[in-house]
């Protein structure tokens, strides 16, 4: 415990690592006020009840920052972009070319491939920004707009995206994390003071459910413990380098390794499968009432989907299968043997090439198994914990895709700041 306050003061003490800080705080606060300037004409009764109705938008609003439970001029958050950089990252297993930008042309290949993520965020964020004013009409959420009005509040919906996307490049190029991360992580928080309000009027009202709220905060303990664990945890595969002799030096003879993460796809597969479980429920819902065989069938297929243990199980499955997926996606073992090929590394006692490609295949398919059956478990522990418990409060300490996003920033944010340390004491 001193030594963290140790750390804490030097940080302080460090001017450049100090006005990151301050740098990053700034901009959240700028984002936080974004984030409760609302659209007019919002019917907060209607929000919420269309919130419970369709869940895919709770998740929407994750990664909005929770900008969209206020349906505020920054609604769409950074979802157009994030949905960019992710469709990217598909195309790049149909188009060769799009693999080689991101892949093989280093710096400059990155930065290229992040502005076609930004430029395709663009016609992303005017489609889902009239999507949601046009379902947000039908559902009378917000009042009736004329063409201008629906226009006007469309490009301001969409500028709203592209601030927060500038704020982001901000942080990163000036501050501490990734701005992406960093603003996604500020809106998560930021449910701190009213969930704390909860809990005390919920002791306040009925003190007998104490017992409830302890079992709570100790479920939300183990499982953070389990996510840092398993996030931090990786296979380590050893690489050795060749020597190679040039003039009277000697290069290589290193040895190093090569960490194989336990959860490689990350926050992903869950997004992947709750968007796609959400989705046919939701189109359903629109059709919900009308007359015949089409309204019949759309009745059963909410009935089925609002079906707790169906829809449990269906989750558990699709999460498990997209972390096999998008791993295969972002983690390419032939790419990999042939770079440590290139660079005369190698693994001990395997061949390079494609003896190394399908070394490193089997070793994944090992651990993945692990990563996937962790994954599909914390997707699923807070509608478990909450239903023992009875607490709705503080739900995103109990699993599922913001405190994955909680993990991976806080993190993230560590090691840079250790990184400056280790810096300046040297």
């Amino acid at each position: 415990m001193l030594s963290f306050f140790q750390n804490i003061i030097k940080i302080f003490k460090i001017k450049d690592l100090r006005n990151r800080i301050l740098f990053v705080l700034t901009i959240l606060i700028v984002f936080r006020i974004m984030a409760n300037i609302p659209i007019p004409g919002v019917d907060l009764e209607r929000l919420r009840a269309f919130f419970e109705q369709f869940q895919v938008f709770g998740l929407f609003n994750v990664f909005a920052g929770g900008t969209m439970e206020n349906l505020s001029i920054v609604m769409l958050g950074l979802g157009p972009y994030i949905t960019a950089t992710v469709v990217l990252q598909l195309l790049t297993m149909i188009f060769p070319q799009l693999e080689r930008i991101q892949k093989e042309e280093g710096e400059t290949g990155r930065e290229k491939f992040n502005q076609y993520g930004r430029m395709l965020a663009v016609p992303l964020s005017l489609f889902q920004g009239y999507s949601m004013m046009a379902l947000l009409q039908r559902q009378g959420v917000i009042t009736k707009l004329s063409l201008i009005s629906l226009t006007s509040s469309v490009f301001t919906i969409t500028a709203g995206t592209m601030f927060l996307m500038w704020l982001g490049e901000l942080i990163s190029e000036r501050g501490i994390g990734n701005g992406t991360s960093m603003i996604i992580f500020g809106g998560i928080i930021s449910r701190f003071p009213q969930n704390i309000l909860e809990i005390y009027a919920g002791l306040k009202t009925d003190p007998s459910r104490t017992p409830f709220y302890l079992i709570f905060a100790g479920s939300a303990l183990g499982i953070i413990f389990a996510v840092v664990y398993i996030t931090e945890a990786r296979r380590n595969i050893p690489v050795s380098y060749a020597r190679r002799v040039r003039g009277r030096r000697m290069y290589g003879g290193m040895r190093t390794h090569l960490p194989l993460n336990i959860n490689p796809a990350g926050v992903m597969p869950i997004i992947f499968a709750l968007s796609l479980l959400t989705l046919p429920g939701m189109i359903a819902n629109f059709f919900v009432g009308t007359e015949g065989t089409t309204g019949d069938i759309a009745q059963k297929v909410v009935n089925f989907f609002q079906n707790s243990f169906v829809y449990g199980v269906l989750y558990f499955i699709l999460v498990f299968v997209f972390t096999f997926f998008y791993t295969l996606v972002i983690f390419d073992p032939s790419t990999i043997a042939d770079n440590l090929k290139k660079i005369g590394g190698f693994v001990p006692g395997i061949r390079p090439g494609p003896n190394t490609a399908g070394f490193l295949n089997y070793t994944l398919s090992r651990i993945l198994p692990i990563g996937a059956l962790f994954l599909g478990i914390i997707a699923l522990s807070p509608s478990i914990i909450g239903r023992v418990t009875g607490v709705m409060a503080f739900q995103f300490l109990v699993g599922g895709t913001s405190l994955m996003i909680l993990v991976s920033v806080i993190l993230e944010t560590y090691q840079e700041i250790k990184a400056y340390l280790q810096m300046r004491e040297l």
